[in-house]
């Protein structure tokens, strides 16, 4: 039996739920859910498979991933 993972942040929590709202609204990705265990499950396009997260961290660092491409692609087409 896997242990069950320690509650994150309340912060951490919020700050991630705030990224995947953004993500989803700026048709990053197609849908961000969060799981009531802490996890996130990702669907990147609308009918790609569903990728999931294994917490807010998790999240943060697929939308810091995000904001690198999107600067490389921005910076390299100038």
């Amino acid at each position: 039996m896997m242990p069950r993972p320690t509650p994150p942040s309340q912060h951490m929590a919020t700050e991630a739920a705030a990224r995947a709202t953004v993500l989803v609204r700026r048709h990053l990705v197609h849908a961000m859910v969060p799981v009531p265990i802490g996890q996130w499950l990702v669907q990147q396009k609308p009918n790609g498979p569903v990728q999931l997260l294994e917490g807010p961290a998790a999240v943060l660092d697929l939308a810091a991933t995000i904001q690198r491409q999107l600067r490389t692609a921005r910076s390299g087409s100038r």
